[in-house]
C-alpha cells in the first residue's frame, strides 16, 4: 500500500459528492476494497457496509464514516439565466461566497460556475458589502453563453440538478491539509486505511465489526439502520468541531462527550479516553453544541447500542476547512487501538 491517509483524503475531496448524489464515490470505495478481500453491500439508500469477521461472532462492533457532503439543487432559472440555489445541509450562503462549482444535471451533462451574489459588482450595487448572503441574492454564474432562462434550459440544466462545491484541496509542506469536505472524508480515508492493512497484514479483528460507510448524514439519518441486534458497541468517526469554549485543536484526536443529541455513552467515552492515555495518544474531550452524528441518527432510531464520536480536529466547520497531519495520525492511532480493544 502506497497511498497515504494524506493522500486518499485529497483523492475523496475531489470526487463530487453532494447529500443525495453520491454513488459514484460509494462504488469508489467498493472498487477499491475489492482487491484486498472484501466483499461490500450496498443498501437501499445506497451506503455501503463491509463486514469483517472477528474472533468473536456473538458480539459485534458497528463503525461509521460519512461520504456525502454539504451542496446544493438548482432551485430556479433566473430570468437572466443565472440559477438560484437551494442549500444541502446545515451551513450558510455566506460559506460559499465566491466558490466555484459544478452543475451536474439529470442527462449526464457536468457544467461549471461561480457561486456569487447579484450585488457582486461595487461599481454598480451600493449594497454590495450590506446585502444579506441568503436564496434570493445569491446565484450561479454558468460558465456558458447565456442571457436567459431559455439559453440555460436548453443546455439541458433543470431544477433538482445537483450542484457540488470546489473542494480547493491543498497539501501545505507544514502538514496541513486545507480543503472543503474534510468533514467528513478524513474519516472515510481513515477506516479505508485501516481495512487495506488489515488485509495486508492478515490479522484477525477480536469482534466481528461492521464498517459502514453513509451517505445522508448530512441531512441527518446517516448510518441509522442496518444495525444487526449483535451488534453491542456504536462508533461513528466524524470531524471533532473547533471554535470558542472548544478544547479541539488541529493535533489531536477529538472524543465527544455530548453533541445537539444528548450526552454520549459514558462507559464507552471513558474506554477511548483510557485507550489514549494508555498508548500515548493526543486527544480532548469536547462537546459540539450544534452538532449530529450517524451515532445520534442510530439512537433516534431506537438502536440498543452503546454510541461513541472521535474524530480529527477540523477548524471552520462547513466552510473552507482544515486540519493537520498530527490530528489524523492521532485519530488512525485510536481507530486502531479501539478496534483491536475489548469491549468496553
Amino acid at each position: 500500500m502506497t497511498e497515504t491517509t494524506i493522500d486518499l483524503v485529497a483523492k475523496l475531496t475531489n470526487i463530487p459528492s453532494p447529500t443525495g448524489d453520491t454513488a459514484n464515490i460509494i462504488q469508489t470505495i467498493a472498487n477499491d476494497l475489492k482487491p484486498y478481500g472484501y466483499t461490500p453491500s450496498e443498501n437501499r439508500k445506497g451506503s455501503l457496509l463491509v463486514t469483517v469477521p472477528g474472533e468473536n461472532t456473538e458480539q459485534e462492533r458497528f463503525i461509521t464514516a460519512h461520504v456525502d457532503t454539504l451542496g446544493a439543487m438548482v432551485r430556479a432559472i433566473r430570468p437572466d439565466g443565472r440559477l438560484k440555489l437551494d442549500l444541502i445541509g446545515g451551513f450558510r450562503f455566506n460559506a460559499i461566497e465566491g466558490e466555484y462549482c459544478q452543475i451536474h444535471t439529470q442527462i449526464g451533462k457536468t457544467f461549471t460556475g461561480t457561486i456569487l451574489m447579484h450585488q457582486t459588482s461595487v461599481h454598480v450595487y451600493k449594497d454590495a458589502g450590506t446585502a444579506e448572503r441568503n436564496q434570493d441574492n445569491m446565484t450561479v454564474r454558468l460558465d456558458e453563453k447565456v442571457r436567459t432562462a431559455e439559453e440555460t434550459k436548453a443546455l439541458g440544466i433543470q431544477v433538482g440538478d445537483f450542484i457540488s462545491f470546489d473542494p480547493r484541496t491543498e497539501i501545505t509542506p507544514s502538514g496541513f491539509i486545507k480543503s472543503r469536505h474534510l468533514d467528513d472524508k478524513v474519516s472515510a480515508a481513515i477506516l479505508i486505511q485501516f481495512l487495506r492493512r488489515l488485509a495486508e497484514d492478515k490479522e484477525t479483528l477480536p469482534y466481528t465489526t461492521h464498517f459502514f460507510f453513509s451517505n445522508n448524514e448530512e441531512i441527518g439519518y446517516g448510518g441509522n439502520s442496518n444495525i444487526s441486534d449483535q451488534v453491542v458497541e456504536y462508533v461513528a468517526v466524524d470531524m471533532g468541531a473547533m471554535g470558542d469554549d472548544q478544547q479541539t485543536d488541529e493535533y489531536s484526536v477529538s472524543i465527544c462527550v455530548k453533541d445537539a443529541s444528548g450526552p454520549y455513552h459514558l462507559g464507552l467515552r471513558n474506554h477511548l479516553s483510557n485507550l489514549c492515555d494508555a498508548q500515548s495518544i493526543p486527544y480532548q474531550l469536547d462537546i459540539y453544541p450544534f452538532y449530529g452524528s450517524d451515532a445520534s441518527a442510530a439512537m433516534r432510531a431506537g438502536a440498543d447500542v452503546k454510541h461513541g464520536l472521535l474524530g480529527a480536529g477540523i477548524e471552520a466547520s462547513h466552510a473552507y476547512e482544515r486540519t493537520h497531519t498530527d490530528s489524523i495520525e492521532a485519530t488512525e492511532k485510536l481507530v486502531n487501538a479501539y478496534l483491536f480493544s475489548t469491549l468496553c
